[in-house]
């Protein structure tokens, strides 16, 4: 992996003569690197730890895709075949270390941009990065992470709560739990994998707190893949795609009422389009069947040492693990520039820049049902292509 110091700024230098800085060398940062440099165009990746795919060094010990190996590689480069068709967290990590070393990306390590603004002559881009660098660009893609910032919800009681309270971010594997009671809050694609993985691990007993009743999915069905579907029915009207879901999942997925998991009243693909993707079993159905993962009302305060649930039960559990998303953390970097929506994400993403911010791209901050991974490959060449123009306006 080849690496280069930070380039100072020039301020009389034109703005085309500085290199396309690509904030965040997770899979976007990497995939548009190699597709800026596939057309000529110098980027420098800037990534605040100290290597490639930080996020996903933490993910917890189990991960893996959810989407095909074939799927989910980055342009220019396969994912390889013994990896398996769902490839492992480890292995997501080895691929993106030799996909930087074999596109001899150019990365620097242990920079952090705290602000991105414009450049005094309106033109190019000045970044304020840790240890006092400014650093001018000619355009910026910024890549930190669909999941960048832990987010807790602010439950009443939670300050005082004295039992043992983590974000799921901080979860690696059930052995500290072995024997214990946990509740995991939060019913999504983490919460419900981490609940497997207790009760696998040896845990007492494990509770899933639920507020919106997920739709749950069979990762591959006589071999053909979810994510094949979702890529198909991407483009079809959601009315559609709910319909057909639904007749989906009564072929293929039981009824769990009785057991605190009714049928959602609302559409799968109308989910999907407010940001919730549907969970793919991989224990969760079973688990929950055979009484292994009990399921219970949403977390509503703490209070003496007790979680208090929606239905008002209370309950003590030994640990509670809140699998409760992440934010964007995109404010401080961004959020003066007005290109950010009310919910914290990029008003515009991809090869579009927003009018008031030419040269400022985004990708990887949003969660399709098609496969991230897939969609961050796609974006990286339209985005390459999208900065050559605007660099050759500026010539």
């Amino acid at each position: 992996m080849a690496a280069s110091r930070p380039t100072p700024t020039h301020p009389s230098s034109a703005p085309a003569d500085h290199p396309v800085y690509v904030i965040g060398a997770g899979p976007g940062g990497l995939a548009a690197a190699y597709a800026l440099r596939a057309r000529g165009i110098r980027a420098v990746v800037l990534e605040k730890a100290d290597a490639v795919g930080a996020s996903w060094r933490r993910h917890y010990d189990r991960l893996h895709l959810h989407t095909t190996r074939r799927l989910s590689a980055l342009p220019g480069l396969k994912i390889p075949r013994r990896f398996g068709r769902w490839v492992s967290r480890d292995d997501v990590v080895r691929y993106l270390e030799k996909y930087a070393e074999h596109h001899e990306l150019e990365i620097v390590t242990g920079v952090e941009v705290h602000r991105v603004e414009r450049a005094a002559d309106g033109t190019g881009w000045l970044l304020h990065a840790s240890g006092g660098r400014e650093l001018t660009g000619s355009a910026v893609v910024v890549a930190t992470g669909y999941n960048h910032t832990p987010r807790v919800p602010d439950w009443p009681g939670r300050e005082s709560y004295d039992g043992e309270l983590l974000h799921a971010g901080a979860y690696r594997n059930a052995g500290p739990y072995a024997g214990r009671d946990v509740l995991v809050v939060g019913a999504g694609n983490t919460g419900a994998e981490i609940a497997v993985d207790l009760v696998e691990g040896g845990a007492a007993r494990v509770r899933l707190a639920v507020r919106t009743v997920p739709h749950i999915v069979r990762r591959s069905t006589l071999g053909w893949p979810a994510q094949y579907s979702g890529v198909l029915v991407r483009r079809l009207p959601v009315r559609f795609v709910d319909r057909l879901s639904r007749r989906q999942a009564r072929l293929s997925m039981p009824d769990l009422s009785v057991h605190g998991l009714p049928r959602p009243d609302t559409g799968l693909y109308s989910r999907v389009r407010q940001g919730a993707i549907p969970v793919q079993d991989v224990g969760l159905v079973d688990a929950v069947r055979h009484g292994k993962v009990e399921v219970v009302a949403a977390v509503e305060s703490f209070a003496a040492g007790e979680v208090v649930l929606a239905d008002g039960s209370r309950i003590s559990p030994d640990a509670v693990i809140a699998a409760t998303g992440y934010a964007r953390g995109l404010d401080g970097l961004v959020g003066h520039l007005g290109v950010l929506a009310p919910d914290g994400k990029p008003v515009v993403r991809g090869d579009r820049t927003p009018a008031q911010a030419p040269g400022l791209y985004f990708t990887g901050y949003t969660n399709p049902i098609s496969g991230m991974l897939r969609e961050l490959a796609l974006d990286a060449g339209r985005i390459a292509k999208a900065v050559a123009g605007h660099l050759g306006r500026l010539r």
